[in-house]
This record gives structure tokens, C-alpha cells and sequence, in this order.
């Protein structure tokens, strides 16, 4: 079993940054893959970024690469989400998510979720 909490969300303004932190606890592996996913109101959850946790390699989604990046501490178990130039549409509840093998950006991928975090952007 795996188990995620979330936190560092928050109200921020527009252009602002924030860094979620994801703490991990259970058996995590090697081969496991952990991501973050967002869900904003009348939304579906959608793919933010996910990083390998052995090997470190990151995965992001086109329309956030650039602004948002994913990293791990692995002597710590926690993943990070460090979110830049925030936009009103940045404004959703995040997700911590984790599944093993391989990446995946679909949500139904993933087992193991955590709570969320809000995140409220204003302009």
C-alpha cells in the first residue's frame, strides 16, 4: 500500500509561484512513477507532470511545460510541484498520484492518490 498526502496549496496571485509537496509513505520502488494531476470545477482531472522515482526522469503536460516542474527527494519521500507564473486557470485542486511500471498521463492509470491540495489564482 501506498499512501499520499498533499500540501502547499494556497491562495496566491496572478504570476506568483507555489511548491506543492507530495509526502509518500508505504512501499514505494524503484519502478514506481509519481505524478500530479489537476481538477478544476466542471472539469475533468486532467495530466500535469510525473516523475520517475528512480531514475528521475520528468514528463510534463504541453500546456504547463515550461512554468511547472516536477522533482523528487527520495531520502525524504516526498515529490514537488513547483508552479511559476501562476494564471487564473492555474485554479484547481491537485493531486498527488502514484503507479508502477511506466508513466502514463491517463487518470485512471494511476492507484494511488492522494487527498489534494487547493490552489486558487487571482487575477
Amino acid at each position: 500500500q501506498v499512501q499520499l498526502v498533499e500540501s502547499g496549496g494556497g491562495l496566491v496571485q496572478a504570476g506568483g509561484s507555489l511548491r506543492l509537496s507530495c509526502a509518500v509513505s508505504g512501499h514505494i520502488f524503484s519502478s514506481y512513477f509519481m505524478a500530479w494531476f489537476r481538477q478544476a470545477p466542471g472539469k475533468e482531472r486532467e495530466f500535469v507532470a510525473a516523475i520517475w522515482w528512480g531514475g528521475g526522469t520528468t514528463y510534463y503536460s504541453n500546456s504547463m511545460k515550461g512554468r511547472f516542474t516536477i522533482s523528487r527527494d527520495n531520502p525524504k519521500n516526498l515529490v514537488f510541484l513547483q508552479m511559476n507564473n501562476l494564471k487564473p486557470e492555474d485554479t484547481a485542486a491537485y493531486y498527488c498520484a502514484a503507479r508502477q511500471r511506466s508513466n502514463s498521463t491517463e487518470e485512471w492509470a494511476y492507484n494511488y492518490w492522494g487527498q489534494g491540495t487547493q490552489v486558487t489564482v487571482s487575477s
